[in-house]
């Protein structure tokens, strides 16, 4: 599964990633990148092996690992991004941050979005690409093994009783904790919205999903945008992706 993760990042990075940031970042092959939850470091290989710098920093050290036995070349580093202490320890800053799926799993989001800012360059970007909260998988439910996983808007059903059905249906004990411990972390729209404009941070473009770009590459479904309207954007949406820059001092 983890060689599986790996060799999706990295065609997902040359198929889409890179003709995207080519298009909307000036100058992107020469930019200094960091990836805030590279995982298997497949987006990191694929920037490193266009000539560019990246560094990734992961929270799971098996997931640091397994980046490192695929090439140990990579530059990742075991780390969190509400750490305090994470800029002095990288000791450098970055002219863009990419940052895939992973704002909604961070408890601390305002401690997450000062070291985004610490850590970029003045007039620098920052790509987050996130589900949001109330969006139909926000669970994160499509991880079980019974039909379950394809119930849209689980994560909101009470626990007693999605514990009793997912007994029922064999599904790990750990399954229902999982999927509301995801939506507990998850982040609105409105969320990221206010982080964004308390950090100084200027939306360059941002873009709503019902089928994000990543299902081109996983299920051959053709991705569809939404408009930015409050109750498509937060309910109906199954992504959201923007693309910021840092103000200058």
């Amino acid at each position: 599964m983890a060689e599986k993760h790996f060799y999706e990042q990295k065609r997902f990075t040359n198929n889409y990633l890179i003709p995207y940031f080519l298009k909307f970042v000036p100058d992107f092959h020469n930019k200094k990148i960091l990836e805030v939850g590279c995982a298997e470091g497949g987006l990191i290989e694929a920037l490193q092996e266009n000539g560019m710098y990246a560094v990734g920093i992961e929270l799971s050290p098996e997931r640091a690992v397994v980046a490192k036995e695929k090439n140990p070349k990579l530059n990742v580093f075991v780390g969190d991004i509400t750490d305090p202490n994470l800029a002095n320890q990288l000791n450098e800053t970055f002219d863009m941050i990419i940052m895939r799926e992973v704002i909604e799993h961070v408890p601390d989001k305002k401690a997450a979005f000062e070291n985004l800012v610490r850590l970029t360059s003045s007039d620098g970007f920052i790509f987050i690409s996130f589900p949001p909260k109330f969006s139909p998988f926000a669970g994160h439910q499509q991880i079980g093994k019974s039909f379950m996983k394809a119930i849209p808007y689980l994560h909101i059903f009470p626990a007693n009783l999605l514990k009793i059905v997912a007994k029922s249906l064999r599904e790990d004990d750990s399954y229902i904790d999982e999927i509301k411990h995801h939506f507990q972390t998850g982040c609105s729209i409105n969320e990221f919205e206010r982080q964004c404009a308390a950090h100084n941070l200027i939306s360059v473009k941002k873009e709503f999903f019902f089928f994000r770009p990543i299902y081109a590459l996983r299920f051959g479904l053709r991705t569809i945008s939404l408009p930015n309207i409050p109750l498509l954007r937060e309910n109906i949406s199954f992504g959201c992706e923007t693309l910021l820059k840092k103000k200058g001092k």
